[in-house]
């Protein structure tokens, strides 16, 4: 049964002016250039240029002349809902690729040069094209091409290739057929290891190459009947095993370890092309005073069209306008607002970006003097966000996305933050210090016998940190260092 009702309810709305000036906010600077391009392609009253000094007053009196066609207007902009503003919120990491570049470029940025270069499964299909094979084989070969991951490795089976060429193409053959193909003719292509199923698989394939060394066919033994082991480093099982000398087995896993163990990604097409990070901050140190400044990108000139401005003012003059000069006198108002909207919110993002980078370099400047991360102090968000009385989301957006450089390198803001541990002194250290002392202590161990993670929670502790065992593995882990048996060395 359907009825009325009439209920109250509390909504969080934010206006179109928040949600831009949120958007702009949170990207970096290699994509503001291309937002503020987006704005200037959809906005003719919006232009490239020096601020006039007494455009101020003529935007103030725009706004005045604007605001008596309000009564005018029957579709004003209506509040937002805060998930719109939710929506591409997060920037995606292949955008915030890191990379080095010239000291004189760090105004202009970086333009990758990326070459024309085929990929690794071009260069399968130049070598197929090269044998004498039937049109039976050739369709084969060309699926299980088609089948192999980014790094080179077939994980599809045999059975499910061969149903895909019988639905696909009409082509009844069985996963033998296939698997023939696969070992006869694909596995013998450029790179080595290509068509592999399994790491195992792809390291034999590269040994069954090389030159017939002792060491190499030591090494062909060790991966086809102790592949386990090796993995897990029991090396001395392994020795004992094949009744080898120590000298014998380290000359085999040196052998092993100069294969390729992702012969897809040796190949020029797969490599990285990411663009490279365009700073949105500079730091120079001047005699121990640090002096900081926003990218040249990150101020964009921009101004308000004269000329819309004036064709405001004419429409404006007279009584009452017409339907048609109605008409247009709403469409140039909304267009001098979003400009107007547009260049606030750029001022507004500047100052931001300045206002916390400057609490954070306050926070941190025994770090950015000397560059040392033991010297980096305990700091998470909230500290930042009270210094500069604003949320902690807007700290959190500043953070994710922008990157500093520094004599010593680039960085993203975000790796500054840290939790806090307490030493036996009472101080407050940051865990990014630990980390360091942590990452030095493992660099520095005997491979031969490395140090437990029992160890270097002991190790740590006599130099004052109170971190226990499952701290020392969480940390461990962060670094994508392995567990002491797996950093063992011959």
């Amino acid at each position: 049964m359907l009825k009325q009702t009439l209920s109250q309810k509390l909504l969080q709305k934010l206006s179109p002016q928040q949600i831009q000036f949120i958007k702009l906010l949170q990207i970096p600077t290699a994509m503001l250039e291309q937002r503020i391009k987006e704005e200037l392609e959809e906005n003719p009253a919006l232009e490239e240029g020096i601020h006039e000094e007494n455009q101020t007053q003529d935007d103030d009196e725009v706004s005045n002349e604007a605001e008596k066609e309000d009564e005018y207007d029957d579709n004003p902009a209506e509040d937002v809902e805060i998930k719109d503003y939710l929506e591409d919120d997060d920037i995606p990491d292949y955008k915030l690729a890191d990379n080095n570049y010239r000291e004189e470029d760090e105004d202009a940025g970086v333009h990758s040069r990326v070459a024309v270069r085929s990929s690794f499964i071009d260069q399968l299909h130049d070598q197929l094209e090269l044998l004498d094979l039937s049109e039976r084989e050739y369709i084969i070969a060309e699926q299980i091409i088609g089948s192999l991951d980014e790094d080179g490795y077939l994980r599809r089976k045999s059975l499910n290739i061969a149903d895909d060429l019988a639905f696909s193409l009409n082509l009844i053959c069985e996963a033998e057929e296939v698997e023939e193909v696969l070992t006869e003719i694909i596995q013998g292509f450029d790179p080595a290891g290509i068509g592999a199923r399994d790491l195992r698989e792809c390291l034999l394939l590269q040994l069954n190459r090389k030159h017939h060394s002792p060491a190499a066919l030591t090494a062909q033994i060790i991966i086809d009947k102790y592949f386990e082991e090796y993995s897990m480093k029991h090396f001395d099982k392994i020795r004992k095993a094949l009744n080898i000398s120590e000298a014998q087995l380290k000359a085999a896993h040196e052998e092993i370890i100069h294969l390729n163990p992702k012969p897809g990604g040796s190949s020029a097409g797969s490599e990285d092309t990411n663009s490279a990070v365009i700073p949105d901050f500079i730091l120079h140190q001047d005699e121990g005073r640090l002096e900081l400044r926003l990218n040249s990108r990150n101020a964009p000139e921009l101004r308000i069209s004269r000329e819309y401005r004036e064709m405001l003012k004419h429409y404006n003059k007279g009584g009452k306008p017409d339907p048609k000069t109605r008409d247009t006198l709403v469409f140039v108002k909304q267009k001098l607002d979003a400009a107007k909207w547009f260049i606030d919110a750029i001022r507004q993002r500047q100052h931001t970006l300045l206002t916390t980078m400057e609490a954070i370099l306050e926070h941190q400047r025994a770090y950015f003097l000397s560059g040392d991360t033991t010297q980096l102090k305990p700091m998470i968000l909230k500290d930042i966000a009270d210094k500069v009385s604003l949320d902690i989301s807007t700290v959190s957006r500043v953070a994710n996305s922008k990157y500093i450089q520094t004599e010593f390198g680039t960085f993203l803001l975000k790796s500054f933050f840290s939790e806090g541990i307490m030493t036996d002194s009472g101080e407050e250290a940051s865990s990014k210090e630990v980390k360091a002392i942590l990452t030095e202590l493992i660099q520095d161990e005997d491979k031969r016998k490395p140090l437990s993670d029992d160890r270097l929670s002991e190790l740590l502790n006599e130099r004052g940190y109170n971190i226990a065992r499952r701290t020392v593995a969480k940390y461990r882990e962060a670094l994508n260092l392995p567990v002491a048996r797996l950093r063992k060395e011959i």
